[in-house]
């Protein structure tokens, strides 16, 4: 009888427990915590670079009015509303004048009595001047008669006595005459500034323009300053746009941009830079910047949101990397180098940048270099990496 032959048990679990610990390997190294850190790798190469600035902002009016009273008071009519379009001297409200009228008349009957005032102290300084030239006379011949022995000393100092007196009255008709004429400029200033208050109780255009806003009806009561009526010139619509400070470099005036209203976003009409303000908002840190259109186009309204685009002088033959390829260690920006299998972070300074994505590289690398685009997680320098056409996942 033939003996066959059995495999113990024992062989069979080990088989088993070391074709188990190789799979396991196998999937740790090839998929799991210890596999290479799939990468795609670009060259570097050499272009031209088409810097932009783009940024979001608002419609404005460069010239707006907000046109109210200058003194408390009762609106009595709104002429106008929102969307008319006005003239400048056109009347678009007026106020209750309460006691104005009033107060005109009673200045105006003010100026009339001060006037005659003013006549009767003229005449009073004409009869003065006449009686003190008699009297200048009379003296004279009395003092000539004394000398002669003709009259008495007493009748001598009697004629100078009554000179004197006229000199006086001519002093006091002449400070008479100029305060009555003094007191007929103040009645003069007083019934110019009622007669314009009266006139400030209509509130007319400034200038031509259009109503956008109508804050006040009739009857209701504002104070001085506050706005009845807010009026816009249509002509001098801009864009205050906001750019970040950090790519804004070339910002300035005259700069051509390409603007693209949120009503219209099919059509891209031409402006240009008329303004950079002088400050930035040190909050969201931005540039402000004032562009206006070459030509204004129809149905614009302000408020309205726009995306404006600068050009800027494109830099030729320059080192280029795309934008997702900068990384970022502690405050060093740089790329991660490929060469031979091996990885090296490389500082890198970067210039010009355009909106596709390409940067320009002053020093750190050199064209024909490879570098790291995107990765399945961080790197680092001891990394083990699989370039692959693609990533699956969003790169990091």
């Amino acid at each position: 009888m033939k003996r066959r032959f059995t495999i113990p048990r024992q062989v069979w679990f080990a088989a088993f427990g070391i074709a188990l610990l190789l799979a396991l390997g196998w999937v740790a190294t090839q998929s799991g915590p210890l596999a290479p850190i799939q990468v795609t790798v670009t060259t570097v190469g050499r272009g031209t670079v088409s810097p932009a600035l783009f940024g979001i902002g608002t419609l404005e009016a460069q010239r707006a009015y907000l046109i109210g009273p200058t003194t408390a008071g009762r609106v009595k009519r709104v002429m106008v509303d929102v969307g008319d379009l006005v003239a400048a001297g056109q009347l678009l409200a007026e106020m209750e004048p309460v006691d104005l009228d009033a107060r005109v008349a009673a200045t105006v009957a003010a100026v009339d009595r001060g006037r005659s005032a003013v006549a009767a102290a003229e005449a009073q300084a004409r009869d003065a001047s006449s009686r003190q030239g008699l009297a200048t006379t009379e003296a004279h011949r009395i003092v000539t008669l004394g000398q002669a022995g003709v009259v008495s000393q007493s009748a001598v100092d009697a004629a100078q006595q009554a000179s004197q007196s006229a000199d006086a009255q001519v002093a006091a008709a002449a400070a008479a005459l100029a305060g009555a004429r003094r007191e007929i400029a103040r009645l003069d200033a007083e019934l110019r500034g009622a007669q314009q208050q009266r006139v400030n109780v209509r509130l007319v255009a400034p200038a031509a323009g259009v109503v956008t806003s109508r804050n006040a009806e009739p009857g209701s009561t504002v104070i001085a300053g506050q706005p009845v009526l807010k009026l816009e010139d249509p002509t001098s619509i801009w864009i205050s746009v906001r750019l970040d400070q950090a790519r804004s470099a070339g910002l300035g005036v005259g700069l051509a941009a390409a603007i693209t209203r949120r009503s219209d976003p099919l059509a891209t009409h031409a402006g240009k830079v008329v303004r950079v303000e002088p400050t930035s908002d040190a909050v969201t840190e931005e540039r402000i910047a004032k562009v206006a259109f070459d030509r204004l186009p129809d149905g614009v309204a302000t408020g309205e949101m726009a995306e404006v685009t600068l050009r800027l002088s494109p830099v030729a033959n320059a080192v280029v990397v795309p934008n997702a390829s900068l990384r970022h260690r502690g405050a060093q920006t740089g790329v991660w180098h490929y060469s031979g299998g091996q990885l090296r972070f490389a500082p890198v300074t970067t210039g010009a940048e355009s909106l596709d994505g390409t940067v320009q590289i002053l020093e750190g690398i050199a064209a024909g270099d490879e570098v790291i685009v995107y990765s399945e997680r961080d790197l680092a320098d001891d990394s083990r990496v699989k370039v692959v056409t693609a990533l699956r996942g969003a790169g990091s």
